[in-house]
């Protein structure tokens, strides 16, 4: 060969180093860029490490091959960046798989992912030695969060270390053509976890009307017929769930489209990987009085692990009756989180659950369903956990690493990496103290995973929150964050706002600066400045945490503000309490007052005949929204005053006329979103902003959210609902950390008096 063309040909050869950052293990990367080398005639290696994958391509079209690792990857796969250099070519013949190494970490575990419809035919085919295995899995699909113990990703780290991979399984498992090539969780019937009991026999029990504790991907189910009204009501009374709603899960979407109207985007929802609850509306003529009571949407998921599957498969219903369909709600004892443990259902189910079903892989960490619902066009949580945890929101800057311990009502915490903020799982209410456990192992978890050791700790203001007490534990500087500032912080920190930003935090309760109760706020943020801008005049808060259980003081309330107390006698004459409060004002009682939304929302629903008592959180206001039609606002039903807003013309309005039922509804959310439009407008005026943030748990209310969404773009200002995290007091964590940062890049002191600035 000519000397001129040999040196062309050593040109043409090149060697790159790739460095890619994301969700990129556990997810099918590795045999992937193997795959991928090997099709273009590459050598060199890949492997995975603290920091995410790290490859080494040489060959003459190194660049195509980057170019396909960047559009081409894996479908649980999710990069944030890849950094490439250029090396020196050292020859090979080989493109290999190497070693995990360790070190510290920059990457981090994908979610958990439902069945994928490759396992699925594998499930269900008998010639596949998966045939009817309940823990079938590839890189496509199965558990990864809730068996991973530490990163790297590897069987080691993960609860899957004790099930030694037989010979088939580990053959597939170094095999570059196979879907299950350095899949971790992969196994078979031969070498894999067991289930306790056949499913035939759990089929058969559910047909016969009894309840299951089924152990799933990250805790256990608690699981009965929807169509047995016996069982839902065993079930109820066992649980000591009265009437808050259950979810259905049914076996595939077609069995969804005959439940329920469904839309483009729940339908998307629904057959993602992520498979959450999603709140839809029934078909007519479906009845779900006993799931979903008082309710106009029910929660419907598909069936998302392997044993899910096999379980509708064996499941058999009339044809008159349709597909089949279980309730499948979280199994824990009121109140308590999510049960994860073989013992711990064994001694905490036994007296709910007729039959308990568990198996012998360890869940390493527990995570709940995800509970999602569609608000103007796009998706919105109401509750983030398994499928979607931990994939981070950007901050879109590096900044000092921050624990945020939440609130102490549907906590969830929250740490920053980077530019990074790991949002956890939903833990629950912290008044017990299994939730306080639970809270200390998803802190571990979080920083074990991440390998990050928290620089500040951030917390609510409130004197009595344990998750006050959590974060004063850790031995950090704690920043304290009013808790309507942070539900708007989360906001601006999602969506990446930047500049002076308008808030509206709208929900039952928080710890106001001023030592009052909040809930109906106006404030202007920008950075780590922020004041109070506004708020709904305040009502009287009668019995205090009390009000929030019994509608009806509030009602009492709002027509002592109103000045029409008179009427409460004639709108409840057989209520001894409601005689009772309304002497004590009479007499002059002064109790505490509230600019809570939330509490408005009671005494509103109670007037208009919605309930007088509610056995869960937000039940009158959920079925009062359930009620409405078509929003219309009362002429003159509020006014604003200085920065208050005031809708006690509306309440006025419903007492003296009796209005009640959808009548009702409509107008009172109608007004609603008039008049909070009407406040932010001129909120937005006065402090020179086009963006405002809507949040807190009344932004949970898809009536009210969409309307005022759509109210205020109307009047062309960027309005803002929260997407990748709850607006109630799930993404409490995510605000504190956000403004947290803020507070510590701009040296401010670390402490409660110095938060506010004009």
């Amino acid at each position: 060969m000519a000397p001129a063309l040999t040196r062309q040909i050593e040109k043409s050869v090149r060697r790159l180093r790739l460095r890619v950052r994301g969700t990129v293990q556990g997810v099918g990367f590795r045999p992937f860029a193997y795959r991928l080398a090997r099709e273009m005639g590459l050598t060199g290696f890949v492997l995975n490490d603290g920091a995410g994958v790290l490859v080494e391509i040489e060959g003459s079209d190194v660049n195509g091959f980057a170019e396909a690792i960047r559009t081409q990857a894996p479908p649980l796969a999710r990069i944030d960046s890849i950094d490439v250099v250029e090396l020196v070519p050292t020859g090979g013949e080989l493109f290999e798989i190497l070693k995990s190494l360790g070190g510290a970490t920059a990457t981090r575990i994908g979610a958990d992912a439902a069945t994928c419809d490759e396992c699925r035919r594998d499930l269900r085919d008998p010639a596949s030695r998966f045939f009817g295995y309940p823990f079938v899995n590839c890189t496509h699909c199965g558990p990864r969060l809730t068996i991973t113990r530490t990163l790297p990703y590897d069987r080691a780290k993960t609860s899957m270390a004790p099930f030694p991979m037989c010979r088939a399984c580990a053959a597939d498992y170094a095999d570059p053509e196979s879907r299950r090539f350095h899949a971790e969780p992969v196994a078979c019937p031969d070498c894999g976890p067991k289930l306790s009991h056949p499913v035939a026999e759990v089929a058969a029990r559910l047909a016969s009307g009894k309840i299951v504790a089924l152990k799933g991907i990250g805790g256990f189910h608690l699981l009965c017929d929807a169509r047995n009204n016996a069982a839902i009501g065993l079930l109820r009374l066992r649980k000591s769930r009265h009437q808050k709603p259950f979810a259905v899960m049914v076996r595939d979407i077609e069995a969804a489209r005959r439940l329920a109207r469904l839309t483009a985007t729940e339908e998307a929802l629904l057959m993602s990987a992520a498979a959450p609850i999603v709140l839809v509306e029934p078909l007519a003529g479906q009845s779900f009085d006993l799931i979903a009571p008082n309710l106009a949407r029910i929660g419907i998921m598909l069936a998302y692990a392997p044993v899910h599957h096999l379980l509708f498969d064996a499941l058999v219903t009339p044809a008159s009756h349709g597909p089949p369909a279980l309730v499948a709600t979280s199994a824990n004892p009121s109140e308590e989180p999510l049960i994860a443990d073989n013992a711990d259902a064994e001694r905490r189910l036994g007296e709910i659950a007729d039959l308990i079903v568990t198996h012998d892989r360890d869940i390493a960490i527990r995570a709940d369903d995800s509970i999602m619902q569609v608000i103007d066009g796009a998706p919105a949580f109401i509750r983030r956990a398994r499928g979607f945890v931990p994939e981070p929101v950007d901050l879109g800057a590096d900044g000092p690493s921050v624990i945020g311990t939440g609130a102490d009502l549907k906590n969830t915490v929250c740490v920053t990496r980077g530019r990074e903020a790991f949002l956890s799982q939903h833990v629950g209410g912290l008044d017990n103290a299994e939730a306080i456990r639970f809270q200390r192992e998803v802190i571990s978890h979080l920083c074990s995973t991440l390998d990050v050791k928290p620089e500040y700790a951030a917390c609510d203001c409130h004197p009595d929150f344990r998750s006050v007490r959590m974060a004063e534990g850790l031995s950090l500087p704690v920043v304290p964050v009013q808790h309507h500032l942070a539900h708007v912080a989360a906001v601006a920190a999602e969506h990446r706002l930047r500049g002076p930003v308008l808030g509206l935090a709208l929900d039952g309760h928080g710890f106001g600066s001023d030592g009052t109760g909040w809930g109906g706020e106006m404030l202007a943020l920008d950075g780590h400045c922020w004041l109070r801008a506004g708020s709904l005049v305040p009502l009287p808060l009668p019995g205090g945490d009390r009000a929030a259980r019994e509608p009806w003081r509030m009602a009492v309330a709002a027509l002592r503000a109103a000045g029409r107390i008179d009427l409460a006698p004639r709108l409840w004459p057989d209520h001894p309490g409601v005689a009772q409060l309304t002497t004590m004002f009479d007499r002059g009682m002064r109790p505490s007052g509230t600019t809570s939304l939330g509490r408005l929302f009671d005494g509103a629903a109670a007037i208009a005949g919605i309930g007088l008592t509610q056995r869960y959180e937000g039940q009158t206001a959920m079925e009062f929204e359930a009620l409405v039609h078509t929003p219309r606002c009362l002429p003159d039903g509020y006014s604003i005053s200085n920065g208050k807003l005031d809708f006690l013309p509306l309440i006025r309005c419903l007492a003296e006329q009796g209005l009640g039922g959808i009548e009702a509804a409509d107008l009172f959310h109608g007004t609603l979103i008039a008049g909070l439009a009407d406040w932010a407008a001129g909120g937005a005026a006065r402090f020179g902003s086009r963006q405002i943030a809507l949040s807190g748990g009344c932004m949970m209310n898809r009536v009210l959210a969409a309307g005022l969404l759509q109210a205020l773009r109307a009047r062309d200002f960027e309005a803002y609902l929260p997407r990748l995290a709850p607006a109630n007091d799930g993404g409490i964590a995510l605000g504190q950390v956000a403004y947290a940062r803020h507070v510590v890049m701009n040296e401010n002191a670390i402490s409660g008096e110095n938060l506010t600035c004009a």
